[in-house]
């Protein structure tokens, strides 16, 4: 079964939207598609995710919708540099959320102000193979990594820290990739494992708590001792398969690991406030994760001429525990997804795709109260275009 004519941008197939939406903070999937093309290439990618994620506070009052729109940047270049020796650089916004409760719900706001909270990353990796022959390649390289992030809890369900607000200018920190990539070309099958390291932050966070009171010391019963805020990232694997299934058609899948068990957010100030103001508090942390994650998806490309293909994926996420912060709470998701590909000339393409995302049931907690909320019947809509070049 000769495939050499499938456009190997298309074998792709998962086109941009594949990690859009994922448990805990989880964002892109961190594909390392791109250093996989062969020869040199180039490209440029966009995801927008538009979620619809509401539920009933403990008192059964509706708390609107409460996951705002955001979009992920991504793009890469790879070089061949000899027959053997290839080079990569990698940019993507692997990790983040972003959360913004209306007035609708008095557990989540308070003085004309709603619960919010956004964190961000961005990833640049530089990856170098060496591919002894036409099927093997071994590659490895440093990854840096910039974080940020700011919160505001507004609400009853915070108790006496409604008002808390952080905000975490952005630290860089250094981690590392490695992994195997094993291809035959004459069936379009091509396989990849990768492992990423865990990142570890320090953060410089300024806290405050109540509607302008200067410190979060103030009218608690004892003083707080500074510190820096340790966040780390996880780390993960990536599974990646594909092979030729018949002419002009192949077969994908995608399966990912990401080490979220143990994960926290713990502002210096705000645990140790928490300590003193609730001492029989659930959690320690502001945002906690106690599962790791799961992520599988699946599905068929196929080429239907020179200069059009698509692609059909199925995908499931476990999620990463339930109970779940109140600053995402969703318990895993299934999705379907479509994609179209438009080849103008052979060296370059215009991808584009959309997902619809069944969005799994969860409760809401705080360190306060083991059940703040529960959030039912969910969905999100991601959508995405991509462009390559091949030079």
């Amino acid at each position: 079964m000769k495939l050499k004519t499938l456009s190997v941008a298309m074998i792709l197939a998962t086109v941009p939207m594949t990690g859009a939406f994922a448990a805990a903070m989880d964002r892109t999937g961190q594909s390392i598609s791109a250093f996989l093309q062969p020869g040199n290439y180039a490209e440029a990618g966009l995801s927008v995710l538009d979620a619809d994620v509401s539920g009933t506070d403990k008192n059964g009052v509706n708390t609107g919708d409460m996951a705002a729109s955001y979009h992920s940047a991504s793009a890469a270049l790879k070089i061949q540099a000899t027959d053997n020796i290839s080079v990569g650089l990698l940019f993507d916004q692997p990790f983040g959320a972003k959360a913004e409760y209306d007035l609708s719900s008095p557990a989540f706001s308070a003085n004309g102000e709603g619960t919010s909270a956004e964190v961000t990353t961005e990833n640049l990796t530089l990856l170098v193979g060496y591919q002894p022959n036409a099927n093997w390649n071994f590659y490895a390289g440093p990854v840096w990594q910039q974080a940020k992030g700011e919160v505001s809890l507004r609400g009853t369900a915070y108790t006496s820290f409604s008002g808390y607000d952080a905000k975490m200018p952005s630290d860089d920190a250094w981690g590392w990739a490695a992994g195997v990539a094993y291809q035959i070309p004459e069936i379009a099958l091509k396989a990849s494992l990768t492992y990423r390291s865990e990142i570890k932050h320090e953060l410089n966070a300024s806290e405050t708590v109540g509607f302008g009171q200067a410190t979060v010391s103030q009218g608690l019963p004892a003083p707080i001792s500074p510190g820096l805020t340790d966040v780390t990232t996880p780390q993960s694997v990536n599974l990646d398969f594909q092979t030729g299934v018949a002419e002009n058609t192949v077969a994908f899948a995608n399966v990912r690991w990401v080490n979220w068990d143990g994960f926290s957010i713990t502002p210096n100030d705000f645990g140790q406030g928490l300590a003193l103001a609730a001492p029989d508090r659930i959690a320690d942390t502001l945002v906690e994760y106690n599962k790791d994650q799961w992520t599988i998806n699946t599905g068929v490309g196929r080429k239907f001429s020179e200069k059009w293909s698509g692609t059909v994926s199925v995908g499931w996420d476990s999620g990463a525990g339930n109970p779940v912060s109140t600053l995402g709470p969703t318990d895993g998701y299934w999705s379907l997804g479509l994609g179209a590909q438009f080849s103008p000339a052979a060296n370059y393409f215009i991808q584009g795709g959309v997902k619809y995302f069944w969005l799994g049931d969860a409760d809401a907690l705080t360190a306060a109260s083991p059940y703040e909320g529960s959030f039912k019947d969910n969905h999100a809509i991601g959508y995405g275009m991509k462009i390559g070049y091949k030079f």
